[in-house]
């Protein structure tokens, strides 16, 4: 049994936690991949998902999964970010990778309205090529949907009912549109802005259910406090874990048990 320490308090770490959503293949871990490989080991995450972003991003994942294998997992996609004049290259490189390798996923896809809106009806059409692939290869989607949950949701709409499931990654949206989004078959991904204070992710949770959540860090970003503004990693997956409890008042056990399970069955590991 392993007891980890959060401040003031000591609580239980479960056995195992899958995190979802990591770019640990990023420059921002090169000085000290490993450990940070074997906190995560030692934090009892023994699972980790990893988006692509686009071409740039493949070596650098692939080089992650070979140096860690069964621990990282690679998806497949291009980030709406990087959606730009080349994106028929891009997306044409995608599904050669999915061709000649295994890949867990179809992701990081989906519409970002936050940065940039120059290519919004580039980042719709790929993403309703990502959700294609998707449906092809029975893979889960993992979208990105930042100021543009009402687009996502049309899309999906107009995609079609119960073609694709996946997750909203960090979702951003209310207690309603949660439900909308456990209603089109999808989980939400659920990382460290539900420790942020005056987040509103507690009572969008409660609405969604424990049985349609996982876990995700989004490494190196979106650090749970009380490490808010500095870089992520798998190991304070906890304090998510432990503010859940607290949310849903249900065993810090009881979290990991649901969350892996939701985990491995989307992702058929």
């Amino acid at each position: 049994m392993l007891f980890c320490l959060l401040p003031n308090k000591y609580y239980f770490c479960p056995m195992l936690l899958i995190d979802t959503h990591n770019h640990i293949y990023l420059k921002e871990f090169d000085n000290d991949r490993d450990e940070v490989i074997q906190r995560t080991s030692d934090a009892g995450v023994k699972t980790i998902l990893m988006p692509n972003i686009d071409s740039y991003s493949v070596n650098p994942m692939l080089a992650a999964e070979e140096k860690y294998p069964a621990m990282c997992l690679p998806m497949m996609g291009l980030h709406p970010t990087s959606v730009k004049d080349n994106y028929l290259a891009e997306l044409d490189l995608i599904e050669k990778h999915l061709g000649t390798h295994r890949y867990f996923g179809i992701g990081e896809t989906g519409i970002d309205l936050y940065w940039d809106k120059t290519w919004f009806r580039e980042q719709v059409v790929c993403f309703r090529r990502h959700l294609e692939m998707a449906e092809t290869m029975k893979l889960p989607v993992v979208i990105h949907a930042r100021e543009s949950l009402e687009v996502i949701f049309d899309v999906l709409t107009t995609f079609g009912p119960e073609r694709v499931t996946g997750i909203f990654h960090a979702f951003p949206g209310s207690p309603d549109e949660a439900e909308t989004a456990v209603n089109m078959g999808f989980m939400l991904g659920i990382g460290g802005v539900v420790t942020f204070r005056n987040s509103r992710l507690p009572e969008t949770v409660l609405r969604a259910g424990i049985d349609n959540i996982v876990l995700e860090t989004d490494a190196p970003y979106l650090a749970p406090a009380p490490h808010r503004g500095k870089r992520n990693e798998s190991a304070y997956l906890h304090y998510v874990v432990a503010k859940l409890s607290e949310v849903f008042r249900i065993s810090q056990e009881m979290i990991a048990e649901k969350t892996t399970i939701n985990a491995q069955k989307l992702f058929n590991i």
